[in-house]
């Protein structure tokens, strides 16, 4: 104890390699749907009718933009497997979840912020913050799978629905998109790349200095000893037996789900071919074609 008290740790880790691996799919596809969805949503725009020239024509961005939406939908579904596993299997704490104490952290935050507080809260593993952008993550996704079913497939949804719901979920999923874009550019990537850059999504680890201010009291745990005791090996093998035939049954589902996603309709594949269609000036629509004479 004693030499840990006099070296103490000067990097913490934070992210293993999985989960960095998921934050760069998630870059990847999130900044690939915006660059192919927004033009989409202001077409008329002369900026958007040069970005579309510019990624192939409009049939080229619509195809890049469904598949980097299969993409994110199978992220979500592993990341729906890992979650289970962490909470199921290794049984650790939910600690994404929102509680009393953000709420608390968040006001003692602002009045830090305003100096009307000596000194800044002290917060755990995830703070409010990453808490907030987290689920704001998770109700847009939901969103924008739902209202982007209905626009894949819309004949097919009008048998269930009124056809109202097709144009209200076209403005409610580019309109989701422009709030999580701008949500993007000016929150996330203030507090995580302008105000202090946090290098942990690609190193997986944080200094002390930065857990000090933004997860003290997940430091002061991590110093103090009070890291999960280790899982007896025959304990995780029951609990593996119980959760591997379950976790197959409903990840195959979901992704059986995602197929049919795709495929349940052909509208939305292709475009309405063109046709030629031949103009005709409104005075000659009113000239008769002249009747072959009859000889005596």
């Amino acid at each position: 104890m004693t030499s840990k008290a006099k070296n103490p740790a000067t990097s913490f880790s934070r992210f293993d390699l999985v989960q960095r691996v998921q934050h760069v799919i998630l870059i990847v596809a999130f900044t690939g749907l915006a660059l192919t969805g927004l033009p989409q949503k202001f077409a008329l725009e002369s900026w958007a009718q040069a970005m579309i020239a510019a990624m192939g024509g409009i049939e080229a961005i619509r195809v890049i933009h469904r598949v980097l939406a299969t993409v994110l939908m199978v992220e979500v579904v592993y990341h729906g497997g890992e979650i289970t596993y962490k909470l199921f299997v290794l049984r650790l704490r939910p600690t994404m979840l929102p509680v009393l104490r953000d709420l608390i952290d968040l006001v003692q935050k602002v009045l830090y912020n305003l100096r009307l507080r000596q000194s800044p809260p002290s917060m755990g593993r995830y703070n409010f913050e990453e808490k907030l952008e987290y689920w704001a993550l998770v109700w847009g996704m939901a969103i924008m799978i739902l209202t982007g079913f209905l626009m894949w497939n819309p004949i097919s949804s009008t048998r269930w629905l009124s056809g109202e719901f097709i144009p209200a979920a076209r403005i409610a999923h580019g309109s989701e998109a422009v709030l999580a874009a701008l949500a993007i550019i000016v929150w996330h990537m203030y507090s995580v790349h302008l105000r202090r850059f946090n290098p942990s999504m690609w190193t997986g680890k944080l200094s002390r200095h930065e857990m000090q201010e933004d997860h003290a009291l997940e430091l002061e745990s991590l110093e103090s000893g009070k890291a999960p005791a280790p899982i007896p090996p025959d304990v995780l093998r029951r609990r593996l037996r119980v959760f591997i035939p379950i976790a197959v049954i409903i990840s195959g589902l979901l992704l059986t789900g995602i197929v049919w996603f795709v495929t349940f309709e052909q509208t939305a594949i292709t475009t309405v071919p063109a046709y030629n269609i031949q103009v005709v000036p409104p005075e000659l629509e009113t000239i008769t074609t002249p009747q072959p004479t009859r000889q005596p």
